[in-house]
């Protein structure tokens, strides 16, 4: 059903390094800098054997799409794939849950970057703020995709240096401290009720937060359309994404356990002030903690930078599809959708309307009902891969899930259950008992309204972009 990105309009100029930095700087946002502090506070230090579970996941779900749109470098990415392999309803379905994830997301991201304007000045309207940030970063959408992807990248750069100086901060004061600050050490870790203080089931329990932290990663994907060269920035992008986002989640979130105790974190944990503001501030470095709430606010645009790239780009592919007004499938000579991107913008108006009636408590609700259309999305992405490799007559691979059907069925299984906990979690409540009536809604607008025009498009078949490059396949390890 997903016309091929030659014909799409899109414009092929991402390199290599600005498709990596481009999945970085949607996934590196205020789920380490905001919703560890949640995190924490459910799980205790025993939060960072959860994040080690999600970034198995994520590796999994990472990899389960670089063999498919290795194969299918089409815009609409996973959407219009698994319309191939697991039919119309699904490749419908599975779009419009991204997407208002991804509206969703946006929402979070902006109503945290308003929020961090705060720590200099506290009474800022925080409607106005979110409206004046949405309309900056709307004008960075509309421009090209070489403009884009050079301002992603530098955000995406700044934020991914400032975790690195946060690390090797942290790593001064555990081991040597300061001339008026003892070296904590990592007693923090078990000082204050051991490693699980609230049991086993606390790690599964915070499951759904995690998870929403590694969201971002499907951009990576989303973006091959529009790389220089899609099969070698495809590889090279997901070979690294998860094991960097591993590292700055567990090396941060080890970091900040260990300097200061979890209970603390715990109890400033939600949206007044970031975990890594209050581990700066606990320990005498009021200028760094500035600098730091600085560096959190950019992280925090970047993020929404880069989700409202994606939000666009999945419903030009809906217009393109005619599974949404065909006006939305229309580019600009410079290749910009640039009604999908005002459309998606939409959802700035939304969040600010929200921001405005309960302030900011909006943040997680927004966090939890964005973790849901995550989960829903790898759940299709991995039952697409199984339907995927069924079929005999799938163009080659240039990267290959290791494991066998077991792995992506593993996968399957770990989100259900994921999905099952976050009814017992207060910030997840609303978004599992939303999730399935939303998708019954979709279904019934998909029977009633365009069951019919879908069933007269053409049949679906993906045929491979020609730039793909015959390189050696890549394994996960």
């Amino acid at each position: 059903m997903s016309v091929q990105p030659e014909d799409s309009g899109l414009q092929r100029g991402l390199s290599r390094r600005q498709m990596a930095l481009l999945g970085l700087g949607s996934a590196l946002g205020t789920g380490l800098f905001l919703g560890a502090g949640a995190a924490i506070s459910v799980a205790g230090p025993g939060v960072l054997i959860s994040y080690a579970a999600g970034a198995l996941i994520a590796l999994t779900v990472a990899f389960a799409l670089g063999e498919m749109v290795s194969a299918h470098p089409v815009q609409g990415s996973f959407g219009a794939i698994a319309a191939r392999y697991l039919g119309p309803f699904a490749g419908f379905a599975v779009r419009y849950i991204y997407w208002i994830a991804l509206i969703v997301g946006i929402g979070s991201e902006v109503v945290a970057a308003a929020l961090y304007l705060r720590f200099w000045w506290p009474d800022m309207p925080l409607a106005v703020t979110v409206l004046f940030l949405a309309a900056a970063v709307t004008l960075v959408n509309l421009t090209g995709v070489k403009s884009f992807g050079a301002a992603e990248s530098g955000l995406s750069l700044i934020k991914a240096a400032a975790v690195v100086a946060f690390i090797g901060i942290g790593c001064i004061l555990i081991v040597f401290g300061l001339p008026d600050k003892p070296a904590t050490g990592v007693t923090n870790w078990i000082s204050h009720g051991g490693l699980v203080p609230e049991g086993p089931l606390a790690l599964w329990l915070v499951m759904a937060i995690v998870v929403f932290s590694f969201a971002g990663i499907e951009l990576v994907a989303i973006s091959a359309p529009e790389a220089k060269d899609p099969g070698a920035s495809l590889r090279s992008a997901l070979r690294s994404l998860v094991l960097r986002l591993t590292l700055f989640y567990l090396g941060a979130i080890a970091i900040m356990l260990a300097v200061i105790p979890w209970p603390q974190l715990a109890s400033g944990h939600g949206t007044q002030t970031s975990p890594f503001v209050m581990m700066f501030s606990a320990a005498g470095i009021p200028a760094a903690a500035t600098v730091t709430n600085f560096v959190i606010l950019i992280t925090a645009l970047s993020a929404t930078n880069a989700n409202l790239y994606a939000a666009a780009r999945m419903l030009h592919s809906l217009g393109c599809d005619r599974l949404a007004p065909s006006a939305l499938g229309v580019t600009t000579a410079r290749g910009v959708p640039r009604r999908a991107v005002l459309v998606s913008s939409l959802g700035f108006l939304a969040t600010a309307g929200l921001t405005a009636v309960f302030g900011p408590r909006v943040f997680s609700v927004l966090m939890s009902l964005g973790a849901f259309g995550v989960i829903a999305t790898w759940i299709i992405i991995l039952l697409t891969l199984l339907a995927f490799r069924r079929n005999a007559e799938r163009p080659p691979s240039a990267m290959h899930l290791r494991g066998g059907r077991i792995t992506p069925i593993m996968g399957i299984a770990a989100l259900l259950s994921v999905y099952g906990t976050g009814f017992f979690v207060p910030d997840m409540r609303l978004a599992c008992m939303v999730g399935v009536p939303a998708l019954l809604v979709l279904l019934l607008a998909y029977r009633l309204f365009l069951r019919r025009s879908a069933a007269g498009e053409p049949d679906g078949t993906l045929v491979p972009d020609t730039s793909v490059d015959a390189a050696p396949r890549a394994d996960i390890v």
